[in-house]
Formats: C-alpha cells, structure tokens, sequence
C-alpha cells in the first residue's frame, strides 16, 4: 500500500474531525472539578493510569477534608493516602498532590499557572496533564491532550504512527486544524469507551468506518 500524502492524511483528519462533532457536541472532560483549575490540576495528576470514573470516587472526600490549596500543602501524607488508597500508585500521587499544592502556594502565590513551561514544573504534571489544565481550565488551547484512548484512536486510524504520545501529538497538531483542537480529546475518549474500545470494538457501528484504514 503507498505511503498515505500529508495532504491525503490532512483531509481525512478533518473528516474525523467533523464527525466526532456531529456525535459528541457536548464533550466534557471527565473528571469532576467544579471549574476549579486547581482541582482540575489534582484530578488530572491523580488520574494517570487510573481510570476518570475511579478518580470521581475519590475526590469528594478529598475536596471536603481538604477544601483550599492551603490545607491540602498542610496535608499529613498518612491522611490522603487513606482517601486514595483506592486508586493506582495512591503513594506517589498523595505525596505529588501535598507538593503540587505547596509549589502553587510558594511559588505561583496560590493561583495555578497559565503556560506549559511553568505547569509541567509542578510535580506529577506533565505535557497531557498539562493541555488538559490549559485547555478545561483556562480555555487556552495550544495543544492536543494525548492520553491512552487518543494515543490508540490515532493509531488505529493510521494519522500517527509515533512510539510515544509527545510526538503523537506533534503528529496531530500538523493534520488537524487548530480551531479543532479543544475537543479532540473529550471527544476521542467517549468514541473509545463507546465504539473503539481496545477489547471490544464495535466496527459494525463506527461512524469512521468508511474513513478507518484498519477496519475490520
């Protein structure tokens, strides 16, 4: 099979692209945060490799026994660990969340910071976690928020073939046009938990199947 044009590639991303609106209008992040960016930005650490849906569990008991930034930097790591005791990896992220919670107090003067540069400082923050702060928090859009199921979707539709999800993202960012880059993640994450999922695909109901080089 020849190699698919950038042009070719360009015209297909967008075709997704219109699709995925057409389907999910209303795509929302998952995770629940109450437009807070800095619960948003705890969220969003706690839910690497842990399911959104885990996640929610947890973060009411968080949020009530730590309602500001400043009791959370006060945090016994003992205590939050027992709320988080549910989700995976709950040591590292406890302590991740009492020094995110810290560094915004000492350095950022308790206001969680706008730019990638000075997110991805913050301990347990990377580049994802990052777009998805600047994106659902801030309505800052620079970026596409690669997780797992959009690391899979862009694979499985053949728009990247990159090992990693910093250069998945560079990929995407050259085919889809930037006006459409807010919702791509929201809405990728709902088409793989609805019809692309990793275990059970639902091919015979995708609405891309006709514009999906790995269909079945």
């Amino acid at each position: 099979m020849p190699r698919e044009s950038l042009k070719s590639k360009r015209e297909r991303a967008l075709v997704v692209c219109e699709r995925m609106g057409e389907h999910y209008p209303a795509a929302q992040p998952a995770l629940d945060f109450g437009g807070d960016p800095f619960r948003l930005t705890i969220a969003v650490l706690l839910s690497a490799q842990t399911t959104d849906a885990a996640v929610n569990k947890v973060t009411p008991e968080l949020w009530k026994r730590y309602p500001t930034i400043e009791d959370l930097a006060a945090a016994d790591v003992h205590d939050v660990e027992e709320i988080l005791r549910s989700i995976g990896f709950f040591r590292v992220k406890a302590a991740n969340c009492i020094k995110c919670a810290q560094m915004v107090l000492s350095e950022y003067g308790g206001e969680v910071p706008h730019t990638y540069e000075e997110l991805q400082k913050l301990p347990g923050i990377g580049r994802k976690t990052a777009n998805i702060v600047m994106n659902a928090g801030f309505g800052i859009v620079e970026g596409i928020a690669v997780d797992t199921h959009v690391f899979r979707i862009a694979h499985k539709l053949k728009l990247s073939n990159a090992k990693n999800p910093s250069k998945t993202e560079q990929d995407l960012l050259k085919i889809i046009p930037q006006d459409l880059w807010e919702p791509v993640n929201h809405q990728w994450i709902l088409f793989g938990r609805e019809i692309c999922n990793a275990k059970n695909p639902k091919c015979g109901d995708c609405f891309l199947i006709d514009v999906c080089p790995t269909r079945k």
